[in-house]
């Protein structure tokens, strides 16, 4: 299961269509309810508070290794941005959204307003664009990694949170995952409407 996470979340970034979160989200929920599970079966017993450390250890793993898998997806899409700068710049600069988007990512690393690394984690698509535009920009790693760090832990935190507490209160069915997901989404979708605020701002 870690596995198959950890590899999703790393191919995530060049292909954004890959539910990483998704899967992140689905394994804590399974993990979660087989917990509870035998929490339940074990109540009564002293093995109960070992099934409860297992399975809190089950979800730092979970979170550690999402969050590994996050920041170095993120490195290596941003180090072949980094050599290949001529050809990302050109594939970026065919579509007028990506520019815009690399602008401002740039602007916000100078000013050390990384924030917007942590904000593009949860909005679709936005961990490509700016592990890409890191690269093609040529900011430093010491400007881009810790942001990535950051992003990769809260993303994965987020996501398996989801998982773990829908899991414990409606246990390992298609209602819990699905609303957990349309949390993560909602997430996304308050990541964009934050990140495009400056420009509100500054058309008015």
């Amino acid at each position: 299961m870690y596995v198959i996470v950890s590899l999703s979340v790393v191919l995530d970034v060049f292909v954004p269509i890959l539910p990483s979160g998704v899967l992140v989200i689905a394994a804590a929920t399974t993990a979660a309810g087989a917990g509870s599970a035998a929490d339940a079966v074990g109540a009564v017993d002293v093995t109960a508070s070992v099934h409860s450390g297992a399975h809190l250890a089950e979800m730092f793993t979970l979170v550690l290794c999402a969050a590994t898998a996050s920041v170095l997806g993120d490195m290596v899409a941003y180090r072949l941005a980094w050599r290949g700068g001529d050809r990302f710049d050109r594939a970026i600069g065919r579509s007028r959204r990506l520019a815009a988007a690399q602008k401002r990512l740039g602007a916000a690393l100078t000013r050390g307003g990384g924030g917007i690394v942590v904000l593009a984690r949860f909005a679709p698509a936005g961990r490509s664009v700016v592990s890409l535009g890191a690269g093609v920009a040529h900011r430093t790693v010491r400007e881009f990694l810790p942001w990535s760090a950051l992003a990769g832990f809260a993303w994965a935190a987020y996501s398996v949170s989801l998982g773990y507490f829908g899991g414990q209160w409606l246990g390992t069915s298609w209602i819990s995952t699905a609303l957990s997901v349309f949390a993560l989404f909602a997430a996304g979708s308050a990541a964009v409407f934050l990140m495009r605020r400056p420009e509100r701002r500054a058309a008015h």
